[in-house]
């Protein structure tokens, strides 16, 4: 499978490495030029390219920047990309972070946003896992307790196959509804970074509530102040 990544965070440089164990072909990407990326493509295995480039993959891209980095990627960036190719977005909104964000504040589901702004439908999976999670505790399928990871988009075909690399990953797969649902995982919800099995994925989803997304927001606002703060 051919894999681009833009976005060499945390998130983007364990998908990274897991995927090259798995015998991917991984090219990766940030902002600032692939001559930038020489020790993330030496510790995970996957190929320093540009933007453009990793936009050029033919099986998936995953965009995994901050939103506020969103609108200012490249005018057309996707117009190569195969049309068959899945895109997904790992992307959350933390105001702390990203500055405030009209759209977002006012209700508008984060990747639904994203979605309009590069012109392509996504798939919204891996937002909610911390990173440390994602490259040390995935487990073979049947193991019990292992962790869920919900998948929400709009195209059946797109999100078979994210479903089948989620378990390939090492977590059960669970269909989380159309984008419009994936408000359901952003941050702050009950399914947010919480590591939880299938059935409380699930459960958790289903406990979300819409009017409850200030809150949940506000929350997850303040975890990652203190966290920012805790590392200096």
């Amino acid at each position: 499978m051919k894999i681009g990544i833009i976005g060499a965070g945390l998130i983007g440089g364990t998908l990274a490495r897991r995927w090259v164990q798995l015998g991917h072909d991984v090219s990766i990407a940030n902002s600032r030029g692939p001559e930038t990326l020489k020790d993330v493509a030496k510790e995970t295995g996957a190929k320093a390219v540009t933007v453009q480039e990793a936009a050029k993959a033919t099986d998936v891209i995953v965009v995994t920047i901050p939103q506020k980095a969103v609108p200012a990627l490249p005018k057309g960036l996707f117009a190569n990309t195969p049309k068959d190719a899945v895109i997904i977005d790992t992307g959350n909104y933390y105001p702390v972070r990203d500055g405030q964000i009209q759209a977002l504040d006012n209700g508008q589901v984060e990747s639904e946003w994203v979605a309009s702004l590069i012109g392509r439908p996504v798939i919204k999976v891996f937002n909610n896992i911390f990173f440390k999670s994602l490259g040390e505790n995935g487990r073979p399928q049947g193991t019990p307790g292992r962790i869920a990871l919900p998948v929400a988009g709009d195209s059946p075909e797109a999100k078979a196959k994210v479903l089948k690399w989620v378990e390939e990953l090492g977590f059960d797969a669970i269909d989380a509804g159309s984008l419009a649902d994936s408000w359901r995982q952003q941050p702050g919800t009950p399914v947010y970074t919480q590591d939880r099995d299938a059935a409380g994925v699930k459960a958790a989803l289903a406990e979300a509530k819409r009017e409850r997304l200030p809150e949940y927001r506000n929350a997850a606002n303040q975890w990652l102040k203190d966290f920012l703060a805790k590392q200096g």
